[in-house]
């Protein structure tokens, strides 16, 4: 930095240092990382043994203690079951909001962003696994599964929650008792417990309950890839050559079991993706927009806007 004597040097001074702060700023701002949306691990006890399987159960009123429930927007990196006997509050999953009620199942898969609100009162229990402590084997468990979690919401008929309840009490005191062979019951049981809310209910995105094994087998290919590389594929073709498909061969698959292009899920993905982060976390558009793979803000600023009605900020503003 330059440096003078008397007044002049004093003001040189001055100004050097609103220099190095100024820089100092531009530093930090240059330095600033993408916020990652709140993401919630598993709790376990001191008595489970340190292993890459994990799984928990809660009754639900004793999580409550008397007190209503409320958190804050948030994603998993695990499944995770809310089976209520009785319930009364809200659940908003994805932006999507559902009323808590009696005889319901909510699940989410990892990566979903939700936000619960439970009164005082709710009982029934909450369920959290990996996926290394549960692995269907079979292919038609396999398909259970992928079913069962397509649907994030299900109100269920009193006597089959029955059969479900009684399942989740099951696998609450093997969890509980730990006794040989408890990891092995409870995976038996979840197969069971599927097995039920898939007869409960059909996956209401679906058009055809006759869809083939193999149409159904290659969506769900699909869209866990989507979901994968969403940031740096965002072409049908990019996912076409992963799948050793042709484009009009994921768009037949698509249509006849989502009624959708697979461009269009593509780019459902990608708002769903960013209504997640505009709304989770307090990150610049810019910064989001980088983060979902768009070098120009002011392209996707216009790709969320045709989707959505709102731009990114908007939608913030409004929504949050």
């Amino acid at each position: 930095m330059i440096s003078l004597s008397g007044s002049a040097g004093n003001t040189v001074i001055i100004l050097n240092r609103v220099i190095e702060n100024y820089l100092a700023e531009f530093i930090i701002i240059g330095e600033r990382k993408m916020r990652k949306i709140p993401v919630r691990h598993i709790a376990q006890s001191e008595k489970e043994p340190a292993s890459s399987e994990k799984f928990n159960i809660r009754d639900v009123s004793v999580l409550l203690n008397g007190e209503d429930l409320f958190q804050d927007l948030h994603r998993h990196n695990f499944y995770f079951i809310l089976a209520l006997q009785k319930g009364i509050g809200t659940h908003e999953i994805d932006f999507k909001s559902h009323p808590v009620l009696d005889n319901s199942v909510f699940f989410l898969r990892p990566g979903q962003v939700h936000q619960l609100m439970l009164k005082a009162g709710c009982t029934g229990y909450l369920v959290e696994f990996n996926a290394e402590f549960y692995q269907p084997v079979t292919k038609l468990s396999i398909q259970r599964f992928r079913r069962a979690g397509s649907k994030n919401f299900c109100k269920i008929d009193i006597d089959r929650f029955k059969k479900i309840y009684s399942i989740l009490t099951y696998i609450f005191q093997e969890y509980n008792e730990k006794k040989e062979g408890y990891q092995d019951v409870i995976n038996a049981n979840l197969d069971i417990f599927f097995i039920e809310l898939v007869r409960q209910s059909q996956n209401p995105k679906t058009i055809s309950n006759n869809i083939s094994s193999y149409k159904q087998e290659r969506l769900e290919e699909f869209l866990e890839l989507v979901e994968k590389h969403i940031t740096s594929h965002k072409q049908v073709s990019q996912y076409t050559d992963l799948m050793n498909l042709s484009p009009y061969q994921l768009n037949e698959i698509t249509k006849a079991t989502l009624g959708k292009t697979s461009s269009e899920l593509i780019n459902e993905y990608i708002i769903l993706e960013a209504k997640r982060y505009l709304m989770a976390t307090p990150n610049q558009i810019k910064d989001i927009a980088d983060h979902l793979g768009y070098e120009d803000v002011s392209y996707f600023i216009r790709f969320f806007r045709k989707h959505t009605g709102y731009s990114p900020e908007a939608f913030r503003h409004n929504f949050r």
